[in-house]
């Protein structure tokens, strides 16, 4: 009888272990962690490796450079090892006999990417510790996690998505991972870390933070994220998902990890759980009854995004991405669609989960709309380009960047708004729909921008090839203004902000303008200015006045960019001192007039709430 491949997972997960990696905090101070990597059968010329990169953030980041100390023993027999390139390695081995692999990671990247271990916390991403053992990837791994010796860490408790075997009551101990790729994409957090577990439609959730303040309210935070998990299960799999006789779910147990730190941001999404990163302060504080902070939102929002990747890149993903190449990038086209579209959904479910209103999810796409409008790069390339330059732009910023690019997160989540209004201004159907047949159509599998665009034609009942050719393959601009308009949003041009009207992006600390970006086409790069550049001053004419009264000249130190409102009055014209490699440069500068920015607001508010609180 034939088996499947769920069948043949579980058969996989329950066999012993062909793998068994052992990692020991060794040194919190030195911040290394020591990993015993055991191979039961190794081939004669066994090779391992280390990735290179971590799915879900497009960048080659050579894991290997933390990596110290490689030794192999066969029994008494020390084999020999040769190193083949920058990441992997190939031992001679007697065939049959286990092979330990003793070596030492550095871990001090206090980032959801990699690895991190001080006195009051550790973490790692299995690409980043864990060797990958060629021709037995498929094979049934086994992860032991060894915390610091008691005086170290007496207070330490440990959280991972993967299955315990044998673990202790803070969670120390064996876990199985069915094959590398589940080991790889199971994150483990280390510390005296708060934690809560609630169920989402059925499903067990655990939600782990480390370095919170006391004053973190830690109810709200559930609550939020409960209604955030059951809004995202039920946009997939309705009303029926987690009772009974209802659809069956991807996710059996899920875990959030979340860091909390004096300054940062981000996420990092895998199948069963997921690792983030904010500022303390953007947490709930207990008591609080003003009105929601941004910064909440903004979590909030982080949360919904990498929840809503369960679905949309972890188990619906690039066909490109069906089998990940750890050696190398795995470029594909469609990062529009799995981190745009993922944008889109992002703060639109926060709405329909209740945590903001109308008004508040305006002003959320008020902003990505303008962020994608003040980055010059949409002219010159096109979404679908700028998704397979990741690697080499989106993840490698500099000063050109959003000259030369635009971003498929911002830009993707605009082109996921069009077809939405589009398809609900034709009357067929909605993305929501799009979305879900994708889903089933597809299992739940890999997907190709064929199967999007067959998806679109069979809910929206024709070929939307015109469309995507327009707004993913080229640089025409949205037809954003129109579609809004017709679902209830109209837009002003408020005038701008002085850097967006300058076309710079600065940097405003101790006293000084920083020039960070010139953008292409605005008037700082007409005058001349140039990334790095610091702004010191204005120089302006001395000129006439009415009833012959004059202005004599005058120069003036800038220490923010609202300054210059201050200081030019009415001129259009001035002077601008720079400092650019300790030379002192006059840059002559015509302030631009007539320059806008895009404020949305509600002008019928039954269709704004037709489109933001459907329902499955």
């Amino acid at each position: 009888m034939a088996t499947t491949s769920a069948s043949r997972r579980t058969a996989a997960a329950t066999a012993a272990p062909a793998v068994h990696c052992r990692i020991e905090c060794a040194d919190l101070h030195a911040r290394l962690f020591a990993v015993t990597l055991t191979i039961a059968a190794p081939a004669a010329q066994q090779r391992v490796a280390l990735p290179v990169w971590i799915p879900g953030s497009y960048l080659v980041r050579e894991f290997a450079k933390n990596l110290q100390g490689l030794r192999a023993t066969q029994g008494r027999r020390k084999p020999v090892l040769t190193q083949l390139d920058k990441c992997s390695w190939q031992i001679d081995c007697v065939p049959g006999q286990p092979l330990v692999l003793h070596y030492q990671v550095c871990a001090y990247d206090n980032s959801v990417r990699t690895a991190w271990l001080d006195a009051t916390r550790g973490f790692f991403n299995g690409t980043s510790v864990c060797l990958r053992v060629e021709g037995q990837t498929e094979a049934p791994h086994a992860l032991e996690i060894v915390p610091p010796a008691p005086a170290d860490a007496a207070r330490w408790s440990c959280a991972t998505a993967l299955v315990p075997t044998k673990t202790d009551k803070h969670g120390f101990g064996s876990y199985r991972a069915a094959g590398y790729d589940e080991l790889a994409d199971s994150p483990v957090e280390m510390g005296a870390f708060w934690s809560a577990e609630f169920d989402a439609c059925g499903v067990p959730h655990r939600f782990v933070i480390a370095g919170a303040a006391a004053s973190f309210d830690g109810d709200r935070l559930i609550a939020d994220t409960k209604a955030i998990c059951e809004a995202e299960i039920r946009f997939w799999h309705g009303d029926k998902a987690g009772k009974r006789g209802g659809p069956k779910l991807p996710i059996d147990r899920y875990v959030f990890m979340l860091n909390a730190v004096d300054d940062g941001y981000g996420g990092l999404e895998h199948r069963h759980s997921t690792a983030l990163i904010c500022s303390r302060r953007d947490l709930p504080l207990r008591g609080e009854k003003k009105k929601q902070p941004e910064g909440y939102t903004t979590l909030l929002g982080l949360i919904s995004h990498e929840y809503f990747h369960t679905w949309n890149v972890k188990r619906m993903r690039p066909a490109e991405f069906a089998s990940y190449d750890y050696s190398r990038e795995n470029y594909t086209q469609l990062l529009w669609f799995f981190e745009g579209f993922t944008s889109y959904y992002d703060d639109l479910l926060l709405r329909r989960a209740g945590r903001i209103d109308d008004a508040a999810y305006l002003r959320l796409l008020n902003k990505t709309i303008n962020q994608v409008l003040q980055t010059p790069g949409r002219l010159v390339q096109p979404v679908a380009d700028a998704s397979f330059d990741a690697w080499v732009k989106y993840y490698r910023q500099d000063e050109q960047t959003p000259n030369s690019t635009v971003s498929y997160y911002t830009k993707g989540a605009l082109v996921a708004l069009c077809f939405d209004l589009t398809l609900r201004q034709e009357g067929k159907g909605t993305l929501d729909d799009v979305m879900r047949h994708l889903w089933t159509q597809g299992n739940g599998g890999p997907i190709s921008e064929a199967d999007i665009a067959a998806a679109l034609e069979a809910v929206g009942g024709r070929s939307y090839a015109p469309e995507l050719a327009r707004w993913v393959h080229s640089t025409d601009e949205l037809p954003l203004a129109d579609l809004l308009r017709a679902h209830g949003v109209a837009t002003l041009d408020d005038p701008s902000q002085p850097a967006q009207a300058l076309g710079l992006r600065v940097a405003e600390t101790g006293g000084s303008v920083q020039i960070k970006v010139v953008l292409r086409g605005g008037a700082a790069e007409k005058a001349g200015f140039s990334a790095n550049d610091e702004w010191l001053g204005i120089e302006l004419p001395a000129v006439g006045g009415r009833k012959g009264a004059t202005q004599p000249a005058q120069a003036w130190r800038l220490t923010k960019l609202d300054d210059l409102a201050l200081y030019l009055g009415d001129a259009t014209k001035c002077t601008a001192l720079v400092a650019r490699d300790r030379r002192l440069l006059r840059l002559p500068l015509t302030l631009p007039t007539g320059s806008t920015t895009w404020r949305l607001f509600s002008h019928d508010a039954a269709k704004i709430t037709a489109w933001l609180a459907a329902k499955p």
